[in-house]
C-alpha cells in the first residue's frame, strides 16, 4: 500500500481524487486546514486517513508521515508559488498537482535540475489542461505534416458548481491580458473576451449546441506552439452552460478592460451564492472539444476530438489524470525531473476511467475546402510562384512579416479620407499580416509598425470580394507564372451597387522576387487623387522574436 499525501483532499476535486486513489488500494492522507472536515469526509472509508495540515508546515508533515507522493489538489494555483513542490523535492518525495495556471505549470520546469538531483518526478498540470488536452492534441496530430491552428473549448454544466478556489481563478482572469501565439507571432488578447458559440457532438448521446465560450489563459497557450510541426496558433475557450452567465462575465470584463475596476477577483465571495441560486436552471451535461487544422498527406484537414460527460460526470474530468500518472511513476516509467504533464499521458490511459462514467468520446476528420484564392482562380492558382501560393494558402490561421514603404495622400482632402479609413501613416514600416480563415472567408489584419487596418475577403462567383466596413469591392484576378493583379469590377455600399466611375482607382499587383512575396497597392479616388500607395514584401517564415502586438481582435 502506497502512502499518498493529498492536499485539498476533501475539496470538490480533491475528494474525487481521494476516493479514486483509495479504491485503487493506496493509503491517502486527506489533508486540509480543518481536521473536522477531513474526518467527516473520510468517515469509515478504507484507505482514507484525515489529517489537519497548514501548507506552511509542509516540510514537517513530509518528515513525520513520509509519503511516497504528494498530490496538490487545492488551489487556486494562480495565487501560489512553488513552495510545495520545492519541499517535496527536498524530502525526496514525488509530486503531482492539478494546476491549470499558466505561470505555475510552465514555471515548474525551473525545478527540473533539483528534481533530477533528488531522483524524484515532479509533474504539474495533471488535469483537463494540459494533461488531457495534450493527450488529445497528440492523438489528433498523428500523421499531420503541418498543424496550422489548435482550438480548444470546455463548457461546464450549470450543476457542476465551482468551488471558491475555482471561482476566484475564473474572476481573476476576466479581461486580464493574456499572451497567445496567432498569425505566427505572439499577440495580446484579454480573458473572457472573443466569445464564440460552440457545438459538441458525439455518437451515442445528444449533441450540445449553442454553448458560449470565451478566451481563458491556460498552459497550453504557451506549450503547444513549440510542440507541433508548423508552430500553430493556439486558442483555448471556456464557459458555463447558461448563456446569461457568460454574457454577464463578458459585459463585466469591459469594466476591467476600460479600467473602471482593477479586477473582478473580489467578487468571488458572491459568485458561489449566485451559482447556488441558479443551479436549478441548467442541466448536468459538460463537454470538451479539441480541434486541429492542418495538412495531412497533401490534404487540408480539420480533426476533432470531442468529449461529452452526461449524468453530472463533468467535474470528474479534471481529476482523472492523477491516478494513471501515479501508476506510471510507481512503475518507474516516468523519468526523474520537473515538467508539465502535457506529454505524460495518451488518450488510451483514460479509457478505464472513462468507461466507468457516463462519458462519450469521438474523433473525426473533415476535409477542408481549397484556399479562397484557389477557388476563385481555379487551375491558374497552381501556376503562381510558390511564394504567392504560400501566402494565399490560408487554412484557419497564418501570418507573414516583412517591410513596407507607404506614400501618403496627395492633398489635405485625400489625407482626411485616408485618416477616416484608417490607412497607415507615410514612411518605412515593419509589416505583419495576420491571416484568419473561417467558413471559407478570410480576414487580413495588416499591422504597419503598430498601425492596423483590417479587411474581409470572400468569393462571389468569379470574383474575389474585399470588404472594408460597409464598402465591398469585387476584383478579377488575372495572373501568369510571375504573379497576379487585382482589377476592380464592381463595388457596393451595403447591398447597394455604386457606379463604377466613382470607384477608387486601384490595380494591386503581387509577384515573386528574390524568393519573397512582393506587393504594390496604389489607391486613389476620382477627382480627389491618391489616398495611399504602399509597396513592399512579406516572408512566410516569421521571426519568433517579433514584438508583442498591442492589437487585440474582438
Amino acid at each position: 500500500m502506497t502512502r499518498i499525501l493529498l492536499l485539498g483532499g476533501y475539496g470538490g476535486f480533491g475528494g474525487r481524487i481521494a476516493r479514486r486513489l483509495a479504491g485503487a488500494g493506496h493509503e491517502v492522507l486527506v489533508a486540509g486546514r480543518s481536521f473536522d472536515k477531513a474526518q467527516a469526509f473520510c468517515g469509515q472509508t478504507t484507505g482514507l486517513v484525515p489529517l489537519a495540515l497548514d501548507r506552511s508546515r509542509i516540510a514537517e508533515a513530509l518528515e513525520q508521515h513520509r509519503p511516497a507522493l504528494v498530490v496538490d489538489a487545492s488551489g487556486p494555483f494562480q495565487a501560489m508559488d512553488h513552495a510545495i513542490p520545492k519541499a517535496s523535492i527536498a524530502a525526496g518525495v514525488h509530486y503531482i498537482d492539478i494546476a491549470d495556471s499558466r505561470d505555475f505549470v510552465c514555471g515548474i520546469a525551473g525545478l527540473d535540475a533539483a528534481a533530477k538531483d533528488a531522483s524524484v518526478v515532479v509533474l504539474s498540470g495533471a488535469s483537463s489542461v494540459p494533461a488531457l488536452s495534450g493527450a488529445a492534441v497528440r492523438h489528433l496530430a498523428v500523421g499531420m505534416d503541418k498543424v496550422r491552428a489548435v482550438e480548444m473549448a470546455i463548457s461546464a454544466s450549470n450543476k457542476a458548481a465551482a468551488g471558491p478556489a475555482v471561482s476566484a481563478a475564473i474572476l481573476a482572469q476576466v479581461s486580464q491580458p493574456l499572451r497567445l501565439w496567432r498569425g505566427q507571432r505572439w499577440a495580446r488578447a484579454f480573458g473572457w473576451q472573443e466569445m464564440h458559440s460552440a457545438r459538441f457532438s458525439c455518437p451515442g448521446t445528444n449533441a450540445i449546441v449553442q454553448r458560449r465560450v470565451a478566451l481563458v489563459d491556460v498552459p497550453d497557450l504557451a506549450l503547444l506552439p513549440d510542440r507541433l510541426a508548423g508552430h500553430p496558433a493556439v486558442a483555448f475557450r471556456a464557459g458555463t452552460e447558461l448563456g446569461f452567465q457568460n454574457w454577464a462575465l463578458w459585459c463585466a470584463s469591459w469594466l476591467v478592460r476600460t479600467r473602471l475596476v482593477a479586477s473582478l477577483a473580489p467578487l468571488a465571495r458572491i459568485l458561489n451564492p449566485l451559482q447556488t441560486l441558479t443551479r436549478s436552471l441548467g442541466g448536468d451535461r459538460s463537454a470538451m472539444i479539441v480541434r486541429l487544422f492542418g495538412d495531412a498527406a497533401g490534404r487540408r484537414v480539420e480533426r476533432r476530438w470531442t468529449l461529452i460527460a452526461d449524468q453530472g460526470d463533468g467535474p470528474e474530468i479534471p481529476t482523472l489524470s492523477v491516478a494513471p500518472i501515479i501508476a506510471s511513476i510507481l512503475s518507474g516509467k516516468e523519468a526523474a525531473g520537473a515538467r508539465d504533464a502535457g506529454e505524460a499521458l495518451t488518450l488510451d490511459d483514460y479509457d478505464d476511467a472513462f468507461g466507468k462514467l457516463a462519458i462519450h468520446c469521438s474523433t473525426r476528420e473533415l476535409v477542408a475546402s481549397p484556399p479562397l484564392y484557389a477557388r476563385v482562380m481555379g487551375d491558374r492558382f497552381a501556376r503562381l510562384p510558390p511564394e504567392l501560393r504560400a501566402i494565399h494558402e490560408v487554412h484557419r490561421d497564418g501570418g507573414a512579416t516583412g517591410e513596407a514603404k507607404v506614400t501618403g495622400a496627395a492633398n489635405p482632402i485625400a489625407a482626411l479620407v485616408a485618416r477616416i479609413v484608417g490607412f497607415p501613416k507615410p514612411g518605412h514600416h515593419l509589416l505583419h499580416v495576420h491571416f484568419r480563415e473561417s467558413g471559407g472567408r478570410e480576414t487580413w489584419t495588416r499591422d504597419f509598425s503598430g498601425q492596423c487596418f483590417q479587411s474581409q475577403l470572400s468569393q462571389r462567383g468569379p470574383w474575389l470580394v474585399e470588404r472594408f466596413g460597409p464598402l465591398r469591392f469585387a476584383f478579377d484576378l488575372p495572373s501568369d507564372t510571375k504573379g497576379l493583379s487585382m482589377v476592380m469590377q464592381r463595388w457596393w455600399i451595403g447591398p447597394l451597387p455604386l457606379p463604377k466611375f466613382m470607384a477608387p482607382r486601384s490595380i494591386a499587383k503581387e509577384w515573386s522576387e528574390d524568393g519573397r512575396f512582393h506587393f504594390d497597392v496604389p489607391i486613389a479616388l476620382p477627382v480627389i487623387g491618391r489616398l495611399i500607395h504602399y509597396r513592399g514584401w512579406l516572408g512566410s517564415n516569421v521571426d519568433d522574436a517579433l514584438p508583442l502586438s498591442e492589437r487585440t481582435e474582438i
